[in-house]
């Protein structure tokens, strides 16, 4: 308001039309009353805005909490954990209203607050994993390639250190106890096969020094080898009848492909005489022909001289038939 639609106010204002003492007050003493309200009025009003804003803040906050309350519930439930995706959860918190009064409000939303619980459970992981390591060594637990997380996580909820582990960090761990145990197996499997390949490769060289062909008998064999150590490194009787069928088998492709290798060579031999016979019966017609055509080219050249030496005789001739005609005359 200003000064001016302030004095036509209290003009306006019975009870100040009707003081004479007001009507007789100095003008600037009036504008410092009035200057003096404005003031107290803009204080009032800066006051109630700062507690209004405190109280709107104070809300939002309790909004927060609550909407983090419900967090920390379906956690407890087992239904969010490290491992938890808004998609996932979204149908569940929406539901509630806590998650209502969360809306419009500024600052952090819904989302973010998920986001923030999630990667707190997450920062949990390295101290919660080395819990369930002692809680697995204190029940001498070793986690196989065949271990269930439902075997799993019954030893390790068992104890009472499990009662604050996020049950995503639980699965996490045991994600990860058990692709270590899958390594462990993987190189045991490796080595093992390692180790085999080297005694086959063993007993293969014993069935070579007795020269075991592919008809040989395996009781023969047997009969033969079987005080060797490396006869005996192959504990399983089946495999060494396995390594032995192996070893003819080699031998008898060995051999049949040597077979149609000597095949093909005797094969080969005929057809380079063959060759070798069209090539020198060509070369032969090539110099039939050079003769022939030698002989045919001497023929001509002798048939022209013949030609030309007859008319320089029938030259000679007329000429000395002229001679003689001019003498008589």
């Amino acid at each position: 308001t200003t000064w001016q639609e302030a004095q036509s106010l209290l003009l306006q204002h019975s009870g100040f039309a009707e003081d004479a003492h007001l009507l007789e007050m100095d003008k600037e003493d009036a504008l410092l009353v009035f200057e003096n309200h404005i003031r107290q009025l803009e204080k009032d009003e800066e006051e109630e805005k700062e507690r209004e804003k405190k109280r709107r803040k104070r809300q939002e906050r309790k909004n927060r909490d609550g909407f983090i309350s419900l967090l920390d519930e379906l956690h407890e439930q087992g239904k969010l954990t490290s491992m938890s995706l808004w998609v996932e959860l979204y149908p569940m918190l929406s539901a509630d209203l806590r998650f209502s009064a969360m809306l419009g409000q500024p600052g952090s939303t819904p989302l973010d607050l998920f986001k923030f619980y999630v990667e707190d459970l997450k920062s949990r992981f390295h101290d919660e994993k080395k819990i369930i390591r002692e809680i697995l060594k204190d029940k001498n637990f070793e986690v196989q390639v065949n271990t269930t997380f439902e075997e799993f996580a019954t030893v390790v909820c068992e104890d009472r250190k499990s009662a604050t582990l996020d049950a995503g960090n639980v699965k996490l761990t045991y994600n990860l106890l058990l692709e270590k145990a899958e390594a462990r197996e993987k190189e045991r499997v490796k080595e093992e096969t390692r180790k085999f390949k080297k005694l086959e490769s063993a007993f293969k060289n014993l069935l070579k020094n007795i020269e075991v062909d592919y008809q040989t008998n395996w009781e023969d064999v047997r009969m033969k080898l079987e005080e060797e150590p490396d006869f005996k490194a192959i504990t399983i009787d089946s495999e060494r009848i396995r390594i032995f069928k192996e070893y003819q088998h080699d031998l008898e492709e060995s051999c049949g492909h040597h077979h149609i290798r000597s095949k093909k060579k005797k094969a080969k031999k005929p057809k380079r005489k063959s060759r070798s016979r069209s090539h020198s019966e060509s070369e032969g017609s090539e110099r039939g022909g050079k003769k022939k055509g030698h002989r045919s080219r001497s023929l001509s050249v002798q048939s022209k001289s013949e030609s030309s030496e007859s008319e320089s005789r029938k030259l000679k001739r007329k000429k000395s038939k002229k001679k003689r005609g001019r003498s008589h005359s």
